[in-house]
């Protein structure tokens, strides 16, 4: 009998499913099929392709209320987020049928350059990469494997598709939509398994002509190490800070803070992982965010109004209390009360934290945010570029001339003025710098990434 992966919830250890591990040598014979696959699907038209996305989005609308019950259970994120995911999931691969529908060559003419090349025309071209590893992560399933799906194949690349473990039966609920919709059998090949048996393989394999990935900075790293010269871009880890001026409106501050430090229990690459105030409002602006904390629901997924959950697994629920318990050791002031539930870690507000604290530093990936307190903005900055990481930042403040100096200095991929860290809509680029990632996503630059310009050179009689 074939091994299996059991899936079980976060939430209550019940048996939700389980999928097939596949072996090195499923992984060869997946190859193997992709590639033929690819000889046809490249030929598609590129308006045959939107079409068959544009039928995958709106089966995945009919399906939201099903596939949310299951990714709330299966992830532990509360089933309003859920639906948003896959709806939100929907709009994005309608809005990459779109686009790629725009994706256009050029034709250049050497006589704009110089006189021995007046009788030469270019005509660029995007060509398919080929075979597209897609290894997508736990904390969404469904929307960040559509990012990766939906431009490799409106680019007319085939997929090797790798599903988080946790989150897998949700992912292979957006590749149903894709065939049910018409992608043809071996264009989309779904590799589940333990990454200990074919993580390394997949990623070194030769028939891999690109990696897309979004998961941990130590993986991301370790993929890279791995790849040699194929092209590779990576979503990895963040520490966000938030940068609060003198002069911010101090409430909305606190409310964005706590939306974006405590959304899906802190469970995002971009969620607020630190607050840096100037002290002359700190204090004002810890009332305010405690005062938003209090309001925060926490609970089970399917609970109204939830917004913390439990964490993914013990595993991240003991790193957390690791953090607390060496922010408590070094003399932070916790300014929530402290309770765990098993996997569910209440949010956890610390002021007064030092830059000796791990907390100061570290990804949490989980409820516990720290505020510290700086003397002025030089050092603000400071503190936000000492960090390995460079995802993004946000900047607090009335006066915009100021706010744009600062995000000039801040090194990250973007800077948000007056809101929260979070992913833009859609078709913005998205990047890490550092150790936050590597290339460029965002609907049009995903593509591009995923495509090649081919010239053809063609030199005309004199």
């Amino acid at each position: 009998m074939k091994e299996t992966i059991k899936i079980y919830s976060p939430v209550d250890n019940t048996l939700i499913g389980s999928v097939p591990a596949m072996s090195q040598t499923e992984v060869d014979e997946a190859i193997i099929t992709l590639k033929e696959s690819f000889k046809q699907w490249r030929k598609t038209s590129i308006d045959e392709r939107a079409t068959l996305l544009i039928k995958a989005a709106d089966l995945l609308v009919e399906r939201a209320p099903e596939i949310a019950k299951v990714l709330a259970m299966e992830i532990s994120k509360d089933y309003k987020s859920c639906v948003s995911e896959v709806v939100r999931t929907a709009d994005f691969i309608k809005y990459t049928a779109e686009e790629g529908k725009r994706l256009k060559g050029e034709t250049l003419m050497g006589d704009s350059f110089d006189k021995g090349s007046k009788n030469k025309i270019s005509i660029v071209t995007r060509e398919p990469l080929g075979v597209v590893l897609a290894i997508a992560p736990f904390n969404y399933p469904v929307n960040l494997s559509a990012s990766k799906l939906a431009p490799a194949l409106i680019g007319g690349n085939v997929v090797l598709f790798k599903p988080p473990t946790q989150g897998c039966i949700s992912a292979l609920a957006l590749v149903k939509a894709l065939t049910d919709a018409g992608v043809p059998e071996g264009v989309i090949v779904t590799a589940t398994g333990r990454g200990s048996v074919i993580g390394d393989y997949l990623v070194s394999h030769k028939g891999v002509d690109m990696v897309s990935f979004t998961g941990s900075t130590d993986i991301g790293q370790h993929i890279a190490r791995l790849t040699g010269m194929i092209p590779l871009v990576m979503e990895l880890g963040g520490k966000d800070a938030a940068i609060i001026l003198e002069d911010a409106d101090l409430k909305k501050a606190a409310k964005n803070i706590v939306s974006g430090a405590f959304s899906y229990s802190g469970q995002r690459c971009t969620a607020v992982k630190r607050v840096l105030v100037m002290e002359e409002v700190a204090d004002e602006l810890v009332t305010y965010i405690e005062e938003e904390v209090k309001l925060l629901k926490s609970g089970l997924p399917m609970e109204d109004g939830v917004v913390v959950t439990p964490l993914i697994d013990k595993k991240a629920a003991d790193f957390v209390d690791t953090l607390i318990d060496d922010a408590l050791a070094k003399g932070a002031k916790m300014l929530t009360e402290r309770k765990r539930v098993d996997n569910l870690i209440y949010p956890v507000l610390f002021d007064n934290v030092n830059l000796d604290m791990d907390i100061a530093w570290e990804e949490p990936f989980g409820p516990v945010l720290p505020i510290i307190r700086v003397k002025s903005v030089d050092e603000a900055i400071d503190i936000s570029n000492k960090s390995e990481y460079g995802l993004q930042g946000a900047i607090f403040t009335k006066d915009i001339d100021r706010a744009f100096s600062i995000a000039n200095r801040l090194e990250v991929g973007t800077v948000h003025i007056n809101n929260k860290t979070q992913r833009g809509p859609d078709h913005f680029p998205f990047l890490g710098v550092k150790s936050s990632g590597m290339g460029t996503q965002g609907i049009r630059y995903s593509i591009e990434s995923m495509t090649r310009p081919k010239a053809t050179v063609i030199t005309l009689s004199e």
